[in-house]
């Protein structure tokens, strides 16, 4: 009996040891890792690793940038069903415990002394919470010390709810996605609140291995893991029998979803992402920032098809460059005749495969030819047919300036085996097609501001990244004319002003020798007014102007615009546009002309946006006359506001008071906060005038003749051909768009010898037009104050004589009108109400 006693005693004493040993140790183990430990209280304010979006100002999402895919939820914006299946599979015992599931963890040790191994680390959600935001993976005992005691802290100092929306929207699911949400995306395609419950089964069944168990990888690893989860929720209570029934006989519907891109933008999307990089560093990727675009969805979309519309029609004015190969004569094996092409379809469904194509072109192979039309099998296996309305535009392409005749039969342009290109058209139907070698570029922006409302910078980024908007240097060859007339009037000449279109012949050593510059008809028209030889874009006439003005001052007058002088070379070739620059910087250049002599910048980010606040909102220079009449003292601007206020319809802009930003307010009842910065005005208004007003000649007297299909009377332009037509240019405006067209290829050869602005560029700019001036009123720019109308005779820009049938009206500055009359006659007042043609007006 006694030695009974002394054995229990030793029992007792030696548990007695154990536990204050292992208590010890447990003390030891803390004091020793707690200093370590993070502090919990950074997770209030922890940044998920969430990728940069980016929008267009009406919310449609044009790219996605960052290593993790993340769109982090509220824990009362998550499914209730969804929690309690990441409960099940996970830590069913979740609000019970206080961060360490004890019997988790018995679980884990028993597993461990029987295998020598650790199986499982009997982690809760908290615990899991602790390893994701603060701690390595690695299966290590210290680790899992640090991650219990992180585990503890967390529940005292957050309550359940917050853990489970840090857990829900950390944790790695596959794919490159992180959180519920992104997982949702990535493999349905939905949000959260859009899936059944066997898929929402199926996303809680990740964590555990999220390659080993993915639905796209392994479906019926997945299916398995889906249906214990459900079958788990059943035995704990959380859906009842038939839930379970319906959910397991639920088939695996995932698959690899994308980003959501909405619209295809990818040029604005990396000049975007670029300027993030700049402002933000690498934390663009990861801070989950939100960027919206000055761009126009509508208007972004339009100016894609444009410019894609027109590098197919270019490519097809030169003829066909002939099929990407032939199938049955690149395998000389083969001796392909009408009875064995059934054998020989899986050759061409096998080149098919291999083929490139991208989003606009698409390979195929021709499998029978009559005599006007073409039968074809398509990547998908499917056989279509080209019609001969879409085929008989490939004449035979010999060089850019020579191509053969118009073909008669489909089996003159194509034969069995062809591998070909084509395209689908709106109607459905398949056209001819091969990849454009000219290349384009389309700037669309709001000139009050230079907001950016479109841009396409080549037919293909995925082929090349090469931004030609912003990347190419070109010359503007006559497109930059009206900015000499400009100067030309700004020193003092008129429209009116005469000027000899006539042959020249120069020595100048700027320009390396003799120059006998020409007009591209190589006609000659003698005098003319300064209109004229702008709106019918006369070379000789702009180096006269050139000339007459002085280099010099010309510049100062460009530099004053914002042109760089690096940019200009100080000879005469100046006159014809012998400037090299960006679409973009040309563009900006026009801004001026269409706002009313003021400079601005172009921008393209509106605003960036996080969860919680706006970081940036852009605050543009802005034309804005009315700024200028608006008092300095805080007491005036208030009551100019009132006047202004009461003052009708329409829109006006106003002061607030103590700032020396501007609102803009809608007199029809919205009220815009948008802050407004006066630009800063660099034209004389009256300069600018006659300029936007010979500039709607070049459409409906000059060069732009072909942008009369819009049938507008509030739109001017310019076209520009550089020498040997290696760029072919159209910029045009009214007071609310402005659009360049720009036309090229990237090796500066020539675009052929009947390449011209009016037929490369110009239907791409009234393509866009057509959709962005849509619905719109027509609007003109105010006439200033010190302007007059006067009838002058067109032969020779003096006042007309009285009774003059001829006579035209033209605008002046009031105090360079001329004075003296054609042939010494002297008007009468009666004399400027006689009748006059309607044009002459414009």
């Amino acid at each position: 009996m006694k030695r009974m006693v002394k054995f229990l005693k030793f029992l007792l004493w030696s548990g007695l040891a154990g536990g204050g040993g292992a208590l010890l140790i447990a003390a030891s183990a803390y004091l020793y890792l707690s200093p370590s430990l993070p502090s919990v209280e950074t997770l209030r304010d922890v940044h998920l690793q969430t990728p940069l979006r980016v929008f267009t100002r009406d919310e449609k999402l044009l790219a996605e940038f960052g290593e993790k895919r993340r769109t982090p939820v509220r824990i009362e914006e998550t499914p209730e069903f969804l929690v309690k299946a990441f409960m099940a599979a996970e830590d069913d015992r979740f609000y019970s415990h206080p961060g360490v599931d004890i019997v988790g963890l018995a679980r884990a040790a028993v597993q461990l002394v029987s295998t020598g191994s650790i199986q499982s680390g009997g982690s809760t959600i908290t615990m899991q919470v602790a390893k994701n935001f603060f701690l390595s993976h690695e299966r290590v005992f210290s680790r899992k010390f640090n991650e219990i005691l992180l585990a503890l802290q967390i529940e005292r100092e957050l309550d359940k709810s917050e853990i489970l929306e840090l857990y829900l929207n950390k944790i790695y699911l596959g794919n490159r996605a992180y959180g519920v949400e992104a997982a949702a995306h990535v493999y349905y395609g939905k949000s959260i609140d859009e899936l059944n419950q066997a898929q929402l089964a199926m996303i809680a069944g990740l964590p555990k291995a999220p390659s080993r168990y993915n639905p796209i990888n392994d479906p019926e690893r997945a299916l398995i893991r889906r249906d214990w989860i459900l079958g788990r929720m059943l035995d704990l209570g959380y859906i009842d029998r038939t839930d379970y029934q319906t959910a397991v006989n639920q088939p695996v519907t995932a698959r690899y979803h994308g980003a959501r891109i909405e619209l295809q933008a990818p040029y604005v999307a990396e000049m975007v992402r670029q300027e993030m990089i700049e402002m933000y560093g690498p934390e663009a990727y990861t801070e989950g920032f939100q960027v919206y675009t000055t761009v126009d969805s509508s208007l972004q979309e339009a100016a894609n098809q444009a410019v894609v519309d027109g590098l197919f029609a270019y490519t097809e004015r030169h003829g066909y460059r002939g099929p990407v190969t032939n199938l049955n004569e690149a395998d000389r094996n083969l001796e392909i005749n009408n009875s064995e092409i059934k054998s020989n379809v899986d050759v061409w469904k096998e080149a098919l495969k291999n083929a490139r194509s991208n989003r606009i072109l698409m390979p195929a192979v021709v499998t029978a030819v009559e005599d006007k039309t073409a039968h074809i099998l398509l990547r998908n296996d499917k056989i279509d047919v080209i019609e001969w309305d879409n085929l008989n535009w490939a004449k035979r392409y010999i060089n850019v300036n020579a191509f053969g005749y118009d073909p008669k039969s489909a089996g003159e342009v194509l034969k069995v085996g062809d591998l070909i290109l084509v395209r689908k058209m709106p109607d459905g139907r398949y056209r001819l097609s091969q990849e454009p070698e000219a290349q384009s570029s389309l700037v669309s922006m709001n000139p009050e501001d230079g907001a950016i409302l479109s841009l396409v910078g080549g037919f293909n980024f995925f082929d090349s990244m090469y931004n030609r908007s912003t990347q190419a240097v070109r010359q503007a060859g006559s497109s930059f004319k009206p900015f000499i007339y400009a100067a030309a009037i700004n020193e003092g000449l008129t429209a009116a002003t005469m000027i000899n279109d006539a042959p020249m012949v120069f020595a100048d050593e700027g320009l390396e020798g003799t120059w006998r510059p020409n007009n591209d008809n190589m006609k000659f028209n003698g005098p003319m007014r300064l209109r004229e030889g702008l709106y019918r874009s006369r070379n000789l006439v702009s180096i006269r102007l050139l000339r007459e003005i002085g280099i010099n001052r010309t510049i100062n007058f460009l530099e004053g615009l914002g042109f760089e002088d690096g940019t200009m070379e100080r000879n005469l070739g100046l006159a014809l546009g012998n400037v090299s620059m960006t679409p973009l910087q040309l563009t900006t250049g026009y801004a001026t002309i269409a706002n009313g002599g003021y400079k601005v910048s172009p921008y393209l980010i509106d605003r960036v946006e996080t969860m919680d606040e706006v970081l940036f909102r852009a605050s543009p220079a802005t034309a804005c006359p009315e700024c200028e009449d608006l008092p300095d003292n805080p007491e005036e601007q208030t009551a100019a506001q009132t006047e202004i206020s009461e003052a009708g319809s329409g829109s006006a802009i106003v002061l607030a008071q103590g700032d020396q930003n501007h609102n803009v307010v809608d007199l029809t009842g919205e009220r815009d906060t948008q802050r407004i910065t006066p630009a800063e005005q660099v034209m004389d208004p009256r300069v600018n005038y006659i300029i936007n007003d010979i500039m709607n000649d070049v459409i409906w007297k000059g060069t732009g003749r072909r942008a009369q299909v819009l049938k507008r009377r509030d739109i001017g332009g310019k076209t520009g051909t550089t020498n040997d037509s290696k760029d072919a240019w159209f910029v045009g405006f009214n007071p609310e768009v402005l659009t360049s067209v720009w036309v090229g290829m990237d090796d500066y050869t020539t675009l052929g010898r009947w390449e011209y602005g009016a037929n490369a560029a110009l239907p791409i700019w009234i393509d866009f037009m057509k959709v962005a001036l849509d619905g719109k009123p027509e609007q003109r720019l105010p006439q200033p104050e010190g302007m007059v109308t006067l009838r002058i005779d067109p032969k020779t820009g003096r006042l007309a004589r009285q009774g003059d049938n001829d006579a035209i009206f033209e605008i002046f500055r009031q105090e360079k009108a001329p004075t003296t009359v054609s042939e010494g006659s002297v008007p009468s007042l009666d004399d400027f109400g006689q009748s006059f043609k309607p044009e002459d007006l414009f």
